[in-house]
């Protein structure tokens, strides 16, 4: 069996680690590539030079941890003191923040950079941050802004929906577009001198109030410039869509099928079932069917819903609404599993042994009918033993079995070792008015991980069978994490008492082990957030280089084609490749790699998009909770120390505020950025990573997510995560 390629992490630890210039040669040597993978790995290296993870001449990567001399940035707003700040331009990784740039000032008689200016600067380490001289100004356009249009003594102003952004905007005469208080706008910025607040002129009025919960995802989707309106061509090939024929389908509607997800699911794309294997060559073994909806059948290349579902790349999930990839007459209707209605899938038949290996797998296109629609809590109830009406009839056909079946994959993870991070996710809870009713922390059940392990085993079993054929398939590889990141982890396991080792291979086993020691010393909520942190970030591309956090060779996305467009390309290149069916998808001309390299780049821009807007909704529904709760104390954790204060993470609600540095108890704090820390410069008083604390809410604005704390007091439980004992406020600075 072919080897993958080795990881960029490795190819650059390699490279780094030289004495002398390497080149394809050594690189290839050093990892036995040979024969074909050479090709690949040749592009590789072309794709590491263009993105500048290595040099063209010296074949070194740049110091790690640092922008270049030169750069282009984009100016992001203004400081308290109305000091420019910018950000850089390249900076793409979402897991950590970029570093903050401030601008030196313009000479005499040049007016001041507006947001929205791209620059091509020369950096100067500042601290943990820059300063920035313009070498010169970049033509861009102007700076569009989402914001809330007000008017304040009889003058229009623009309130930014960006949390960054330090003051208003004001509405030139003539330039409101007959805008009304309170409603949301986009504005652009004109230029003018850093004098007073900045002019702006409104080009576009958006629907909907923007006070109250119900705007929160109306401004996430607008930030993000999130596709929401189908254009008529594919909702009118939508709406003509219907029944599949079921000649030449495989026939399992008498195989009781159930779908499994959250309570307010509306789209069921995958369906499982498992029996006990009868082959006495597979003692103890079992039979599984993951069957996933034939999106495919629906949706031809290059047809009007093709081109749309490739522009959104994927659907986007709010608390309150969803935007999907899909027209609803297919993303709720034909192409959802829905109970009771036969639907055309594509499934996968998997023979497993006792100890979770699949000794064999058949796709196949088929009919099913779904016998049941099931949540997790209630499978997860009749498990327990509290079945009700409907899954008493399913234990012994359905329940037992599936529980059964997930048993033996969950010692196949075990044994290879997989990163298992347990982190809690916040679930906003909407009411019939469209408000916050609660934020709750849902339990992670076993019924969840059975899913998790059903759909993973499905789609290694499709990325196997296209790399057997050689198709062209868009891989969701996930890279080691980078020696930076990792050398960040271990500053923080410093903090704390933990070690991780360095010399050693890097495996998702030895994340594991630091996670048990954090869960023993009571941490297992910070270092787990401080280990996601440290991954890689997953993503599409046709060159396989494996999955670090799910320790497997080869990995693609197969079990969600109504909501991820990356699961609709394999199940073509699955059917053009074993000649499942001669409908529109298997007649369509193969995706060459150059096109498939580019979809992965945009699928994995879209998922990055929907997740950021995801992620920036939960903030604002959360502020717009807690708004209400001003003044309240509330237990938390130091999540953060930055320059500009504490970050800190709620205990109960899981919300994420800042405690402003000039508002610490009275003394000059430093940050220490290897400890991350800040540390009164007289008292000796000092703030780590990790440690519990008393807040009170100061601030709460659900138009931009923000929200401001103050420490009360030092948690009593601080002692344990290695406080110094209690303390009072202190006068301010």
């Amino acid at each position: 069996m072919a080897r993958s390629l080795p990881s960029k992490n490795k190819i650059l630890e390699y490279v780094n680690q030289s004495p002398r210039k390497v080149g394809v040669r050594e690189i290839a040597r050093a990892f036995g590539v040979d024969g074909e993978r050479k090709a690949a790995l040749k592009k590789m290296l072309r794709e590491m030079r263009r993105d500048g993870e290595i040099g063209r001449r010296a074949g070194r990567r740049e110091r790690p941890g640092g922008l270049p001399a030169v750069a282009v940035v984009e100016v992001s707003g203004l400081d308290e003191d109305g000091e420019a700040l910018a950000r850089p331009v390249a900076w793409d990784d979402d897991d950590r923040p970029p570093p903050v740039i401030r601008m030196v000032a313009e000479r005499r008689g040049r007016p001041a950079p507006g947001p929205g200016e791209r620059l091509l600067v020369r950096l100067q380490r500042d601290g943990d941050g820059y300063l920035a001289r313009t070498i010169r100004r970049l033509p861009t356009a102007p700076a569009s802004v989402l914001g809330v249009f007000d008017v304040v003594e009889g003058q229009g102003r623009i309130r930014s929906t960006d949390k960054r952004a330090r003051h208003e905007l004001v509405v030139a005469t003539g330039e409101s577009l007959g805008a009304v208080p309170g409603e949301l706008v986009r504005v652009e910025v004109m230029a003018g001198s850093r004098l007073g607040l900045r002019k702006a002129k409104i080009v576009e009025r958006l629907e909907g109030d923007a006070d109250g919960s119900r705007s929160v995802s109306l401004i996430a989707i607008h930030d993000h410039a999130i596709p929401t309106v189908f254009p008529d061509s594919a909702l009118e090939q939508a709406a003509a869509s219907g029944p599949a024929p079921a000649d030449e389908r495989e026939d399992l509607r008498s195989i009781p099928l159930v779908t499994i997800d959250g309570d307010d699911a509306r789209d069921f794309d995958d369906a499982v079932w498992a029996a006990p294997d009868t082959d006495p060559a597979n003692p103890d073994g079992w039979r599984v069917v993951v069957a996933i909806a034939d999106v495919s059948w629906y949706v031809p290349p290059r047809s009007p819903l093709d081109v749309e579902a490739t522009r959104r790349g994927n659907s986007v999930y709010f608390p309150d609404r969803v935007v999907p990839m899909l027209p609803e007459a297919l993303s709720n209707g034909w192409c959802s599993l829905n109970p009771d209605e036969d639907r055309p899938c594509v499934t996968v038949r998997m023979w497993i042994d006792a100890a979770g290996k699949v000794r064999r797998h058949r796709f196949a296109r088929a009919v099913m009918r779904s016998a049941a629609r099931l949540t997790y809590g209630r499978i997860q109830a009749a498990r327990d033993g509290r079945p009700d009406d409907l899954t008493e009839g399913l234990m012994d056909t359905v329940v037992d079995p599936l529980y059964g079946a997930y048993g033996a994959l969950a010692k196949a993870r075990k044994r290879r070792g997989a990163l298992e991070l347990e982190l809690p996710e916040r679930r906003i809870v909407i009411d019939e008015f469209g408000e916050v009713a609660s934020i709750e922390t849902p339990p992670r059940l076993d019924s969840h991980k059975l899913i998790e392990e059903f759909m993973i085993a499905a789609n290694v079993a499709a990325a196997e069978t296209l790399d057997k054929r050689r198709k062209g398939v868009l891989y969701r590889v996930h890279d080691e994490p980078s020696a930076e990141k990792l050398e960040g982890l271990r500053r923080v396991l410093d903090g704390i008492g933990l070690k991780l080792a360095r010399g050693q291979r890097m495996t998702p086993a030895v994340f594991n082990r630091v996670l048990a020691q954090a869960a023993a010393a009571g941490e297992a909520r910070l270092v787990g957030e401080m280990v996601l942190r440290s991954q890689a970030q997953a993503e599409y591309a046709p060159l396989n280089i494996g999955h670090f956090g799910l320790a497997l060779r080869r990995y693609c996305h197969f079990t969600s084609p109504i909501r991820r467009y990356a699961d609709l390309q394999v199940h073509r290149a699955l059917i053009a490749g074993l000649g499942l069916g001669e409908d529109g998808p298997v007649e369509a001309e193969e995706e060459g790699e150059a096109d498939l390299a580019g979809l992965g780049k945009h699928l994995s821009f879209t998922e990055r998009r929907a997740a950021k807007a995801e992620r920036d909704a939960v903030d604002r529904f959360t502020a717009a909770y807690l708004a209400e709760r001003v003044g309240t104390e509330f237990a938390a954790t130091i999540a953060g120390a930055t320059r500009a204060g504490l970050f800190v993470t709620l205990e109960d609600t899981g919300a994420n505020g800042l405690i402003p540095i000039r508002s610490l108890p009275d003394d000059y704090y430093q940050h220490d950025e290897r400890r991350q820390a800040l540390r009164g410069r007289r008292t000796g008083r000092t703030y780590r990573l990790g440690e519990a604390i008393r807040v009170r809410l100061i601030e709460a604005n659900p138009l931009t997510g923000g929200m401001i704390m103050e420490v009360v007091e030092r948690d009593a439980s601080a002692s344990r995560r290695g406080g110094r004992g209690s303390m009072r406020t202190g006068r301010r600075r």
